[in-house]
């Protein structure tokens, strides 16, 4: 397999990551100021990803940073033609951070609860403008031949990539109301339960409406594409069979396999392109012209082969010791 083939499927391993971890991350924050109904139920709330919050962000800046150094014609195109759409997602995060620190500096109702409505937008954006960045890169964005981005903020933004939006916004808040069911205990769970049922049927709504849209918005299908994405479907619908069983472990798993299997079919619909260009066919980016050296490619090969099993190790382990539910009694104030 090229190396350049290589680096494509492990980005896509690195955004599957990102989205199961930081998908419920973002989840958990938009769900909190509507099932916290005291400012400690918020707070317990926050401290079930207070501990891992930041790892999941990782995830992220290595996609980003592996970008940038196997495929630097794909990192230039996508950051100067989504720029407006990622510094928004840039300056969400930044928000989610601040809010996380700074939420306790100050023991007053107005503080926290301007914090906890920071941390919910900042959750909210990423959460909606991932499915519109994501459906544009299925959809295709207008590209010259200089492989320069032609278009304007609102020419991504259609009837198609903001149904993309809002199904990324309820399949992550979904997958956040699972993951607090594990997490969380007494009033919380009961309250996490109809909300995630609730949320789990909008989301399964428009996941069958973007596959709809997908079929005319896209020049054909991949057959593996089909397979993955009808398997995506089928664990969706599991998972929401099981948090009506209140088998919530399993609807976690079954809905984390989902979205490994969704992004999995993304990257796959994708290749042999990273960016499609409406522009003409053959203005499009692909995993050839628009990557690194064999060289570089191959001393990145080598620092991720050492590196990443360390990684990988330590948060698998930071997870392991923060595995418990979080109580009230764990609430520090």
């Amino acid at each position: 397999m090229e190396l350049s083939n290589l680096w494509f499927i492990l980005i896509g391993v690195l955004f599957i990551g990102f989205f199961f971890l930081e998908g419920f991350d973002y989840g958990a924050m938009i769900l909190m100021p509507f099932l916290g109904r005291s400012d400690k139920e918020r707070r317990l709330i926050i401290n079930t990803i207070g501990p891992v919050w930041d790892g999941n962000e990782v995830w992220l800046l290595t996609a980003g940073g592996a970008i940038f150094a196997a495929f630097p014609n794909w990192y230039a195109t996508l950051f100067s033609g989504f720029y407006l759409a990622l510094f928004l997602i840039l300056l969400a995060l930044i928000s989610r951070s601040v809010a996380f620190e700074f939420r306790s500096k100050i023991a007053t109702v107005k503080w926290r609860k301007t914090w906890d409505w920071v941390l919910f937008g900042g959750s909210l954006l990423p959460a909606l403008l991932w499915g519109v960045a994501f459906a544009n890169l299925v959809k295709g964005v207008p590209i010259d031949a200089n492989m320069e981005f032609t278009g304007n903020f609102f020419s991504l933004l259609s009837i198609y990539t903001l149904t993309a939006g809002l199904f990324s916004l309820a399949f992550f808040t979904y997958h956040g109301a699972l993951y607090l069911l594990l997490k969380t205990s007494d009033q919380l769970v009961s309250r996490t339960s109809d909300a995630a049922k609730k949320i789990g049927i909008v989301a399964i709504i428009l996941w069958v409406i973007l596959l709809g849209e997908t079929v005319f918005v896209t020049d054909g299908v991949k057959l593996v594409v089909v397979i993955t994405l009808i398997v995506t479907t089928g664990l969706v619908l599991l998972s929401y069979v099981m948090v009506a069983g209140k088998r919530y472990g399993w609807a976690f798993i079954s809905n984390g396999t989902a979205i490994v299997f969704a992004v999995a079919s993304l990257f796959a619909g994708m290749f042999p392109n990273v960016m499609k260009s409406t522009t003409d066919a053959v203005y499009s980016l692909t995993v050839q012209n628009a990557s690194s050296s064999p060289y570089t490619l191959k001393v990145m090969t080598i620092v991720a082969l050492t590196m990443v099993p360390i990684v990988l190790a330590y948060q698998i382990w930071t997870y392991w010791v923060f595995r418990k539910r979080v109580t009230q009694k764990d609430v520090e104030y």
